[in-house]
């Protein structure tokens, strides 16, 4: 078995070379310079950009991806093999329902760095998460522990609080949360490592973030995996902000579960149906405790319609039901154009949009960036502490053109807060992050 890469008819035939300090320009004409030299360029115009203003720079995909064209096309298509087929059309469609999933599988392992039948697209992330804990999360005597980190995404936070208090016991003793260091804004690796080691065999579940979403911080998965392990625990990540962003590795890394939403950099619409990765050795073992449903069933005896749940031997046996076509559909257009681009080259040119980006912020008065400076530690995103008027200047980048996002921070101080900007390299230019960067420095400059 081979891990899926992209067709490389398709894919540029060398990434760029990361920017160095030395390399950066704050001249407008570097930035554009760099746009002329992208041969990733072309794929902005495959995508339907919002229109409030004309001049808008959306640096929100980190949120909600913009549309890919092709979406309408496919989705006329859907509605019309409805309106003729009816219910023939689980069989007779274009793209038959029945097997709907199926056509997701190869893209979806490209994407993720995994084996096609390691991953599977279903649900929403944290539907995804609790048949996750479900099977992976197995308390037992003292190995009981589910580390997470503190300051999770709160969807996150609800559903290991609430899977582990309905397994009878208690969230507050069982989960433990891991935060920075004192007077930081992220994660060491180091640290993380220790207290997996110190926890030992009280472990039970890992369940961590493959990039942080209010810092931006990536992390080392294949790393972190292995300290879990070596402990005896399961290993699971949440990859919400990372699918799509990032160049990951799952079946390489050994974790045994990963989960993520597909709106957010994967681009395929609001409440879009997510994913999940279940590795090999652990889809092979049919015995594993599961929540069942009809279509996780093996399809070969599925219309049996036999009272024993059979699970099929991929991930597919983790799903319930069949997809929802419509809000299936977009994964179709977007993948494709993951594909057109190749992971690696995508990743390549948002770390040199990263440093333009992180080169241009600095020494701005009130703003200080905390997402890490090397370019393995994050995504597309930096996020930037704003010490005064952080929500009154968050506005004024927007009034200004620039579309971002705006997160308190968590310290209870009065005035400060956190501004996300995340330039997506499928859509976004080098131009707009010498734009982005203007406008945050006239609006600090003129508000300090």
């Amino acid at each position: 078995m081979t891990v899926s890469s992209a067709a490389s008819a398709s894919v540029p035939a060398l990434p760029p070379q990361p920017l160095t300090a030395a390399d950066l320009s704050h001249d407008r004409d570097f930035a554009r310079a760099l746009d002329a030299s992208d041969t990733l360029a072309p794929l902005r115009a495959r995508f339907a950009l919002p229109t409030l203003r004309p001049d808008l720079i959306y640096f929100v995909g980190n949120s909600l991806g913009p549309m890919p064209h092709a979406v309408r096309a496919l989705m006329q298509e859907e509605l019309d093999d409805w309106a003729h087929f009816g219910v023939a059309g689980h069989m007779g469609a274009r793209r038959p329902w029945f097997s709907y999933h199926e056509q997701l599988r190869a893209p979806l392992a490209r994407l993720v760095g995994a084996l096609e039948h390691e991953v599977v697209a279903m649900n929403t992330l944290t539907v995804n998460l609790h048949l996750m804990l479900t099977t992976f999360y197995r308390p037992e005597g003292r190995r009981a522990k589910l580390l997470v980190e503190k300051g999770a995404f709160p969807s996150d936070t609800y559903a290991v609080m609430t899977h582990v208090a309905a397994r009878g016991l208690d969230p507050e003793v069982e989960v433990i949360e891991l935060a920075p260091r004192e007077g930081e804004w992220t994660l060491r690796e180091e640290d993380v490592e220790a207290r997996i080691a110190a926890l030992g065999d009280t472990l039970a579940l890992a369940m961590l973030p493959g990039v942080q979403y209010r810092t931006g911080q990536a992390f080392d998965l294949a790393r972190l995996t292995r300290a879990v392990h070596a402990v005896g625990a399961r290993c699971g990540w949440d990859l919400a902000h990372a699918a799509g962003n990032i160049d990951l590795a799952l079946h390489a890394s050994q974790c045994d579960f990963a989960v993520w939403c597909s709106y957010k950099y994967v681009n395929s619409g609001p409440g879009a149906v997510a994913g999940a990765f279940i590795h090999d050795r652990n889809v092979r073992d049919l015995d594993l405790p599961r929540h069942g449903g009809w279509w996780g069933n093996d399809p070969d005896t599925r219309f049996r319609m036999e009272p024993r749940f059979a699970p099929v031997a991929r991930a597919d046996a983790w799903s319930l039901s069949n997809p929802p076509i419509l809000s299936t559909l977009p994964l179709i257009a977007s993948l494709a154009e993951f594909d057109r681009a190749g992971i690696a080259q995508l990743r390549a040119k948002s770390v040199r949009m990263t440093a333009l980006l992180e080169y241009r912020l600095r020494e701005i008065p009130s703003v200080e960036i905390i997402t890490p400076t090397a370019s393995w530690q994050r995504g597309a995103q930096l996020s930037l502490l704003i010490g005064k008027n952080a929500h009154a200047r968050y506005e004024a980048f927007k009034a200004a053109g620039l579309m971002c996002d705006y997160r308190e921070s968590g310290r209870g101080v009065a005035g400060e807060g956190i501004v996300r900007l995340a330039p997506a390299p499928l859509f976004n230019t080098f131009d707009e992050v010498w734009r982005a960067a203007e406008i945050v420095r006239d609006v600090c400059t003129r508000t300090a």
